[in-house]
């Protein structure tokens, strides 16, 4: 989602006669797009900060930008303010529309001698601002929103607080949008959304759709050939929509299903709305109809309140799915969630020492699963050479699998058969078939 709002935020900038520069030493503009999920990120960001202090200081007309998640917490900006009143511009998530204008009204105060610092931040968004270029990373595959915000309310989660409430986009613009993606050559897809199974749009004669109407009406889009979606939640996985992976050849065997506990003790503290039983069913479902549908989660390791017996019950989980691959965290307290005032902390060095059991158990099953790719041949869509090795290409098979393969020439942006080599932990290796 926020590597989306760069691609915006950028197309935005070069709409209005910026360019990008590959060195932030060489930049005019630079913009800290902050994510609020993890404490890391917040250490990280105020880092960063510290470090642009005196290029800002000898250069007078760099401008920096902050904006994003962390943003939208008074706490944050009113730190900025105190130690960082030299940053030009402050905005969040409801009003990155805005940059262009703030960049404006900022360079005519200088002009004007008043050096007048920029602050809007939005508690609320004034709908769906529809139309915003974009910069995509990559040509042939691009992020595509479908809905904003979040109605969950995880207890560990900021999200709801500083993305708002679920807003989803009409089915007409975002069919609209796919349909101008196809002709630029676009051929895959990634639907973008806090909880992107739960969308509800609306069709302008009242009609309504549903998450999997939307899926199918996108696969009937000339040049689209991969559709995929993140993030779900397990609560909201339909029948309708696990059908698709049997009948809709253009959506990917692959889904990010984050469990994020094993325990339902945990979940119902989370306040996840599933228990450990109902999301195994939904993944026998799964692969009862794809049968080889790869999955990753999201796992957090230490929530407040979580016992040994909890934990374990996690590492049970994670062997009986057999995640494809997982993203793990460890439990970061989040001010203004309500799991930040549990009295029931776990401790950092138990923390630690579950979370590398955990990582050890992902990665042994990821390697085993990899391995059993070894001399198949797989249909890659290929993402661009590699920046230490030009003969080297990466790309992804359906089931989003990172392969690495060397070719004489530049395959960038087509479809590739590669015969894999070998499995390694987190990507597969191979050579390219010739046709």
């Amino acid at each position: 989602m926020n590597e989306h709002d760069s691609e915006i935020m950028a197309g935005m900038l070069e709409e209005i006669g910026y360019e990008r520069k590959e060195r932030r030493q060489d930049a005019e503009v630079l913009i800290i797009n902050t994510c609020s999920v993890r404490e890391n990120a917040d250490k990280r960001f105020f880092g960063t900060l510290g470090q642009l202090k005196h290029r800002h200081e000898d250069d007078p007309d760099l401008i920096v930008c902050v904006c994003g998640c962390m943003m939208q917490q008074k706490h944050v900006v009113d730190t900025i303010d105190q130690k960082y009143p030299w940053v030009d511009i402050v905005f969040g998530t409801n009003n990155m529309h805005r940059l262009p204008h703030l960049l404006n009204d900022l360079l005519q105060s200088r002009e004007n001698g008043e050096e007048k610092p920029e602050r809007e931040i939005w508690d609320k968004a004034e709908g769906i601002i529809e139309g915003l270029p974009s910069e995509r990373l990559f040509r042939c595959k691009a992020l595509v929103n479908i809905m904003y915000g979040c109605n969950n309310f995880c207890t560990y989660c900021i999200v709801p607080y500083t993305r708002g409430r679920e807003r989803s986009r009409s089915p007409e613009e975002i069919l609209k949008e796919i349909c101008a993606l196809a002709e630029d050559g676009v051929r895959e897809v990634m639907l973008l959304g806090q909880n992107v199974n739960s969308y509800s749009g609306e069709w302008p004669c009242g009609r309504k759709c549903d998450f999997a109407g939307l899926i199918r009406e996108i696969a009937e889009i000339d040049g689209i050939e991969r559709i995929r979606f993140m993030t779900s939640h397990p609560k909201d996985i339909s029948d309708d929509l696990i059908s698709l992976f049997r009948t809709c050849p253009k959506l990917c065997k692959n889904i990010h299903l984050p469990v994020q506990a094993g325990s339902d003790d945990v979940l119902k503290r989370m306040n996840r709305h599933y228990t450990r039983d109902m999301y195994l069913e939904e993944i026998r479902k799964l692969r009862e109809a794809a049968p080889d549908i790869t999955i990753s989660t999201d796992i957090i390791v230490g929530f407040p309140g979580e016992t040994e017996e909890d934990f374990q019950k996690t590492l049970d989980l994670v062997n009986e799915v057999r995640y494809d691959s997982a993203f793990t965290f460890l439990y970061s307290k989040r001010r203004g969630t309500p799991a930040e005032k549990y009295d029931d902390q776990i401790a950092d060095e138990v923390m630690h020492e579950r979370f590398d059991r955990l990582v050890d158990a992902i990665d042994t099953i990821s390697a085993e699963k990899n391995k059993a790719y070894e001399g198949r041949v797989e249909r890659v869509l290929v993402e661009g050479p590699s920046k230490r090795d030009k003969r080297t290409y990466a790309g992804r098979t359906d089931g989003f699998k990172l392969v690495n393969f060397t070719a004489d020439e530049d395959h960038t942006g087509e479809f590739v058969n590669v015969r894999i080599t070998k499995g390694r932990t987190f990507s597969l290796e191979g050579d390219l078939v010739e046709e």
